[in-house]
């Protein structure tokens, strides 16, 4: 039969790429398409262009940051993970390293060179790779796949892989294309949300702390219901709130919450770890060494000056005065503010600035053992289009490779 293939997948991101090299590599005929006239343009923006593959921590410790649906991955990092994809990136003539060890990258650190290789890899094994190719039908008879209709050709296959990511970087493609497919088809897909971004704030006086990133954060939901969600690392001020590597991870949680309640409070310890009583101390012992100094300079030895201004100017003190001369209620309010700092969340700029989304197709449809649908037999899911999600550091990208090289092991006899 014309256009017939072992195999058929669909977009050429991480998953899309490792599911279609390791069924080729087990002799199947395979078929790539991808909807852009270039691949791999998600892919290539990844970490600002310095491809974060992965991290070092054991398998137990990965799933655990993906929360309560993390389990789902322990059968594809079982077969492949960490130390497999680095092997298989050094197979292909990738050299990669971790400078932190903790997060590993290519030694270019840069994104063309994993896609340059797994595009001489996808080539050197036959596979047919098709550009401009937008899938617009899943084809199937009797619960069994039979192939895609794209906007101009049909190819017939009886295993397909659906590997479109996500709604995040429309720019780049993203358009849920593979939630539409796997909804015709009766799968669920959950409520869908940006996440890894930057976030907007109502307090004003962020704009004026821009120059410096502030090491150590936690950040907390100031919600009844969800005090339980909090995060620490970095975080940059921004001319309309904040952002930096805390905040991208915890922007996951944070914009179901959102759309849910129109604004979400969230508590600041911006003292790395500091209380009221440590920072109490803290500032007695400054203005025990130098009395004379203004309010402003002790506080400048826990934060930025301009932060600490902005926060003395909180509490109802002038930053100029001596420390001495502020009354006890603007002391207790100065240090109430260093030990958590409110600020409110109001929005964001949606899927267009997400790196991530929240959501996707219904983990309870799909295998964990083989990424199959367990609706339509020789359906198959990986990457990013699932309802698995997790924060920075190249989790997101070894899923997509991990969840992409076991939908790729199928068996098509």
């Amino acid at each position: 039969m014309k256009n017939r293939y072992d195999l058929i997948v669909i977009g050429t991101g991480a998953a899309g790429m490792m599911a279609a090299i390791v069924s080729a590599r087990k002799g199947n005929k395979v078929l790539l398409l991808e909807k852009l006239s270039k691949i791999a343009s998600k892919l290539k923006a990844t970490g600002g262009g310095r491809c974060n593959l992965t991290n070092t921590l054991s398998n137990e410790d990965f799933m655990s940051r993906f929360g309560r649906d993390g389990r789902f991955m322990q059968d594809a990092l079982g077969a492949f993970d960490h130390k497999a994809l680095v092997n298989f990136f050094a197979e292909i003539g990738v050299e990669t390293h971790a400078p932190d060890g903790y997060r590993i990258f290519p030694t270019s650190h840069s994104s063309a060179t994993i896609i340059s290789a797994l595009e001489e890899e996808l080539q050197g094994l036959g596979v047919d790779l098709l550009c401009s190719q937008k899938v617009e039908q899943l084809l199937y008879e009797d619960n069994q796949i039979t192939g895609v209709q794209t906007q101009n050709q049909t190819f017939n296959a009886l295993h397909v892989v659906v590997a479109t990511g996500g709604l995040g970087y429309p720019v780049l493609g993203a358009e849920g294309d593979g939630y539409t497919l796997a909804s015709k088809l009766g799968h669920k897909v959950t409520e869908l949300h940006p996440a890894m971004m930057p976030l907007k704030v109502k307090e004003e006086w962020v704009k004026d702390c821009r120059a410096d990133t502030i090491a150590k954060v936690e950040l907390r939901v100031d919600l009844k219901k969800h005090k339980k969600l909090r995060a620490t690392g970095d975080l940059i001020f921004t001319n309309s709130g904040i952002r930096g590597p805390v905040v991208l991870d915890f922007a996951r949680e944070v914009t179901p919450l959102l759309e849910k309640y129109g604004e979400v409070p969230l508590l600041l310890n911006l003292t790395k770890g500091m209380n009221e009583e440590q920072i109490t101390q803290h500032l007695k012992e400054k203005v025990l060494a130098n009395p004379l100094d203004q309010t402003i300079q002790h506080v400048s030895t826990l934060l930025p000056f301009a932060l600490s201004h902005e926060l003395c100017l909180l509490a109802g003190i002038n930053p100029d005065e001596t420390y001495n001369k502020t009354t006890g209620a603007q002391k207790a309010k100065l240090i109430q503010l260093l030990a958590w700092t409110p600020l409110t969340v109001t929005g964001h700029d949606g899927f267009k600035m997400a790196m991530i989304t929240r959501g996707g197709i219904n983990l309870k449809e799909i295998n964990p053992k083989t990424m199959q649908s367990k609706i339509i037999n020789g359906l198959y899911f990986c990457g990013e289009v699932m309802n698995l999600d997790g924060p920075c550091g190249g989790y997101n990208l070894q899923w997509s490779f991990s969840s992409g090289a076991l939908a790729g092991e199928l068996k098509t006899n």
